[in-house]
Parts: structure tokens; sequence; C-alpha cells
């Protein structure tokens, strides 16, 4: 009697699950991500040099870079609040309503029950200036801490009611010749959009010095650390002693500043004030954060990404127009540019969190036997890191 055997089942191949190799391709692609406002930024130097003789001359150069200090000091302060997991829609706003208050202050203030008209010198115009948009931002500020009103509505809120403060005072015309009279004591405004230190604008400057600041805030103070952890996680923040909603007031009112200083030098540059200044520039300041790489959930972001982004913005704007670029074409394409940065954003954070996952299963293979492994209470799967908790390189932190 033949016995029939049943053929010997072929043990599967084991699965090695992921290598080394794997966590370093995932990096690569992760720096690839990190530096795409940079790789941006050279393909548009390349491709408008090479199409216009003038783009790459130095005047042009010094030209694009004062367009840009506009948007990057804008940047600069929406940075701030989108670090805190924010958004500030009143920014172009403020610009209008910063210029309105110069050209109302440059202009003369009758005093209270006299004929005397006080005209208040430059820099007191300037400061006080700078004060009404430091006091915008901190109304958005407590309506977000202390009303829990959405930062999207309060802001958005706050949009209608500079702009409509800047139509009341200017009774919705434009204040022009903001030069100043010699004899009045108020000369010196059209320096500030228009001068020339060392041979570079004046505005230049104060996006460099601005720029410093920030950048020495964020990665020296304690402030820094303590914006970068409330984005990353508040409520975990605010139970590490973390003056949570301090940080928020600050930002905002940070972002007014930084609003009310650009509607100054663009009043300063034209010598002139309307109450139309600065609309959709909110929208310009966002592109260029988020083109620099910094998350709009928070907790990721630097100023030298933002300053890049702006430069992104800026040079593009420029070479279009320089290249006669229809204006619609132009308004398509910076649309496009958005949502392909914001893409690129959601696509870095779906790389950093795969690469986190592999990189956590590659060192529990490799680790001794009996060693203990991380893992989360309650959870026998591979360690994962916590998403609120940033991790901090050169100034730019990145959620796991």
């Amino acid at each position: 009697m033949s016995q029939t055997l049943a053929p010997r089942a072929t043990a599967p191949a084991p699965d090695t699950g992921p290598t080394a190799k794997d966590v370093r391709r995932l990096k690569t692609l992760n720096m690839i991500f990190e530096l795409r406002a940079f790789i941006a930024l050279g393909v548009l130097i390349v491709v408008f040099g090479a199409l216009s003789d003038s783009f790459l001359t130095v005047d042009n150069l010094i030209t694009m870079t004062k367009h840009v200090a506009i948007n990057a000091v804008l940047a600069l302060g929406m940075l701030l609040v989108i670090l805190k997991g924010g958004i500030d829609l009143s920014v172009g706003s403020i610009v209008g309503l910063s210029g309105i208050v110069c050209g109302e202050l440059l202009g003369g203030i009758r005093l209270p029950g006299t004929e005397t008209i006080a005209y208040p010198p430059v820099w007191v115009v300037v400061i006080l200036a700078i004060a009404v948009g430091t006091f915008v931002g901190l109304v958005n500020g407590m309506l977000v801490t202390r009303f829990n009103v959405a930062p999207f509505i309060a802001t958005l809120g706050m949009l209608y009611v500079a702009r409509g403060t800047a139509l009341l005072i200017s009774g919705g015309s434009t204040y022009p010749d903001l030069g100043g009279n010699a004899a009045l004591g108020n000369t010196g405004f059209s320096y500030i959009g228009n001068g020339r230190p060392l041979g570079l604008p004046f505005s230049i400057w104060v996006m460099v010095v601005l720029a410093l600041l920030v950048a020495v805030l964020l990665t020296q103070a304690p402030f820094g650390r303590w914006l970068y952890a409330t984005g990353g996680n508040e409520r975990a923040s605010e139970l590490s002693g973390v003056p949570v909603r301090t940080v928020k007031l600050v930002v905002y009112m940070l972002s007014g500043a930084c609003a009310a200083i650009t509607g100054i030098i663009i009043a300063s540059e034209l010598t002139s004030a309307a109450p139309q200044a600065g609309e959709t520039f909110e929208l310009n300041a966002i592109a260029a954060v988020v083109i620099g790489g910094a998350a709009l959930s928070g907790g990721r972001g630097n100023v030298r990404g933002t300053l890049v982004g702006a430069f992104v913005i800026g040079f593009l704007a420029d070479g279009l127009v320089i290249l006669g670029v229809s204006t619609f074409w132009q308004i398509f394409i910076k649309g496009a540019v958005i949502i392909l940065a914001v893409m690129l954003d959601q696509g870095q954070q779906r790389f950093q969190r795969r690469g986190a996952a592999v990189a956590a299963s590659v060192e529990a293979e490799h680790a001794p036997a009996g060693s203990p492994v991380d893992h989360p209470s309650g959870s026998d799967g591979p360690p994962s890191s916590s998403p609120g908790r940033p991790t901090r390189d050169e100034g730019s932190t990145h959620r796991s």
C-alpha cells in the first residue's frame, strides 16, 4: 500500500522589517523637505536670471530686496503667532491703520479747547503708530486667551475693526505729502522708506535688525522655548509650568507691532497714507512663513526659513513683472505656490512621523536581548515620540 506524502510546507521568509538604510533614506527625504524654500529660491534665481538680463543686476537685486523687506517684517510677526499654533488675519489692516495714524499726527493735532495745533516730531509719531499696532495685537490676544475666541475668528473680526477705524479717522481719504515742514519740526519721515544708510535702503536694515532680534528671542531666550513648547503641545506645556496665556498674548502683540512697522515703512516710502493700504498683506505673510517650513499647526519654524520664504514670494512677484506676465497670471501663480507649499508641509509631517516610527523600530530590533524597551503605557507597539514634544535644531523644531 503506497502512502502519499504531503509536500513539506516552505517556511515564509522572515520579515526583516525596516533597516538602517530605510532610516537614512527617510532622513535624506526629510532634509530635502527642510530645504525646499532654499531650493525654490535657487530655481527662481536661475530661471529668471536666464530669461532676463536685468534680473541679476545689483540695482535690481537691491530693489527687489527692498520689496521683500516689507513682507519679511510682516512675516516675522506672523511666524511668532504660527509657532504658537494660531493665525493673525488682522495684520494687513494694522498696516493701513498705522499709516493713517502717521498721516493724522504729521498733519498736526489740534489741542482740545484751544486753537493751537501741535506737530509732534517724527520719532514720537513712529512710537505712537507702533503703540497702536501693538494695542490691536493686545486686543487679539485678549480675545484668544481671556474669552477663548478662536484665533481665526478673533483676528478676522479685528481685521474689519482696524480697517474701519482707519476709514473713520481718515474719512476714507488719503493723507498726501507726509514729508513734513522744517519750520514745524516734523520732517524726516520720508527717510524711513527712502533713506539709504551705508548704500542700502533703510527698510532692508529694519528687516535685518528685526530678524536678528526674533532669532535671538527664539533661540536664546526662555520665551522661545516656551513658544515652541506651547505650539507643540499646549496642555503639556501648561502642566509643565509654561505661562501659556502670557505667551499667546505677547506673540499677538509682537505681530501687531511688526505690522505697524510695515505700515510706517510703506507710508514713508510713498510719503502718503491710505486707509486701504495693506489689503491682502496677511496672505503674503502667511505664505512666506509656510513656504519657509513652518507648520500651521504650530511648534515648527524658524527665522531663516521665513526670510527665505519672503524672498521666494518677492522674487517670484518681481520676476514675473520683469518678464511682463499678466497681473491675472501673477495672482494665479502665487496662489498655486501657496497651495504647493502647504502640500509639501503635510508631506514633510508624514515623512517625519514615518521616520520616527522606522527609527524606533530599528532601535528596538538592535537592542540587546532582555534590555527594557520604552513603550508607552498600555501599548505593546513600537515607541513613538510624543506629538507635542518639540525638538530643536539650530533654531527650528520638528514635531515627531
